[in-house]
């Protein structure tokens, strides 16, 4: 009995730890998911496509910039960069888009800084501007233009824009000047805050509560065990190693890998393995699978390949960086956050965004009666808003077309589509005959099982002898 008392302590002060992990960084969620949906919503999607086609410096830097424009969660940015290269994009600049889309992010370095520090936050963007330039160097080793293109024939056409749309979206017309002064572009932008948060609330749960179990339960021992301590450089380098190994097989992507690092930052990782911890959000496994079907098992090992590289170099220069010039934090918490309510500047922030946050709502509620959502369509999957002209992803169903944020999730709804179809339809014993569940003419109950028929004359047939027909089907 006291140890199942013990256990159970142990989960609630885990539950309580990661409630408050939440509550310590809800109010830069809000915000930081509020600027990034005002930032989709003005940035032309469109133009990005354009300035893609090298992998010239500017070009480069010109991909980061639209990346971090584009902040989203890793499986949507791996379906946009795929969408850019289909269309003409250059494979490296594609892959800068998406190491920008996930690691350049307002969301991502506000929650650092709440969480673990500013250092931390500030290393991210400096961290993430090294990865990229060592991605630019590397990538004529790693992506021979051979393998590009074969990848490239595996992908389908470019995705094709909505009939009468031409090549563009129809809001890029629009001066930026006047689509700030619109509430129907503010409740467009209210809607992409909206939908990247029930988008990403999958993996900020799982991300807040295994960081609150792993800053609880798991003992210093064992920190100390897959961390090695006190070796200088070997140290730093193995942990900046180890670092990706954890967050490909914590399955834990884009912003909910931030509590993770936190807690991986008290167990002991050093300063440059949280940051390579942080990047390696998209070489998780279920992304490496994805990568596999856009292009391939041979460009998807050379992309682990560079990006783990790319990711461990850049953590290792970020924390010899930050130490030189004295930035590196000398002293570890002895909890991620204090597991108590407050009143304090993080209440009182939270009570502002709160209010805030309830604007967004009612924005993206009334964006049809504000004059917004035109222009775009929400993904029935994952919940992200997707503009409609440049969706890397469509499926036509029952007379609709819907859009998706990503092959996955057309893939995932096509299946359930199918499976719904398989249920909703029956086969007739007697004569075989495929029949509507919902409108057959005729069913009869026999040993707890349902049997649907095409007509009255089936069905009585059925009543003389249904043992004939049911061990008949059963043959057949």
């Amino acid at each position: 009995m006291p140890i199942l008392t013990e256990i159970l302590g142990a989960i609630a002060d885990s539950l309580r730890m990661a409630f408050f992990m939440f509550w310590e960084t809800l109010w830069p969620l809000v915000f930081g998911f509020a600027l990034s949906g005002a930032v989709q919503a003005f940035v032309s999607r469109s133009q990005m496509q354009r300035v893609m086609g090298d992998r010239r410096p500017t070009t480069l830097g010109l991909a980061a910039v639209f990346g971090a424009a584009s902040s989203s969660c890793s499986y949507a940015a791996s379906a946009m960069a795929k969408s850019l290269f289909a269309k003409g994009a250059d494979f490296t600049t594609a892959m800068v888009f998406m190491l920008a889309s996930t690691n350049l992010v307002i969301e991502l370095g506000l929650v650092l800084w709440i969480l673990i520090g500013w250092q931390f936050a500030l290393s991210e963007y400096v961290g993430g501007i090294i990865m990229i330039g060592l991605l630019a160097l590397f990538a004529r080793f790693f992506f021979r233009p051979a393998l590009v293109e074969r990848a490239r024939e595996r992908l389908v056409p470019p995705t094709p824009n909505v009939p009468g749309k031409g090549g563009g979206s129809e809001g890029d017309a629009v001066p930026l000047a006047r689509r700030l002064r619109s509430p129907a572009a503010w409740a467009d932008a209210a809607s992409y805050a909206m939908a990247d948060l029930v988008m990403l609330r999958k993996e900020m749960l799982i991300g807040y509560l295994v960081a609150g179990f792993l800053a609880v339960i798991v003992p210093t021992t064992l920190w100390n065990a897959i961390f090695l301590h006190g070796h200088g450089v070997l140290t730093s380098i193995e942990n900046v190693i180890v670092g990706p190994l954890i967050a490909i097989l914590s399955f834990v992507c884009s912003i909910g890998n931030v509590p993770l690092a936190a807690a991986l930052w008290k167990g002991g990782i050093s300063f440059g393995g949280v940051v390579s911890f942080i990047f390696a959000d998209l070489i998780t496994l279920p992304l490496l699978l994805i990568y596999r079907r856009f292009y391939g098992w041979a460009l998807t090992l050379r992309i682990l390949a560079a990006f783990w590289l790319v990711m461990a170099v850049a953590g290792l220069a970020t924390e010899y960086l930050f130490g030189g010039l004295g930035l590196v934090p000398t002293s570890r918490p002895i909890q991620v956050v204090e597991p108590v309510f407050q009143w304090n500047y993080t209440t009182y922030l939270n009570l502002v965004f709160l209010a805030i946050f309830a604007g967004l709502v009612w924005l993206s509620r009334n964006r049809e009666r504000l004059g917004g959502g035109a222009r775009y369509a929400i993904d029935p999957v994952c919940g992200m808003q997707v503009e409609k002209a440049l969706a890397p992803a469509t499926l036509r169903s029952a007379g609709t077309t819907h859009y998706f944020c990503s092959d996955r999730c057309r893939d995932r709804f096509a299946a359930n589509q199918e499976r719904r179809n398989v249920m909703s339809e029956a086969t007739d014993p007697v004569c075989g005959m495929t029949v509507d569940i919902a409108s057959a003419p005729a069913k009869r109950e026999f040993e707890d099982k349902t049997y649907y028929f095409c007509g009255p004359g089936c069905a009585k047939a059925f009543d003389r002898s249904p043992e004939s027909f049911i061990d008949a089907s059963r043959s057949a």
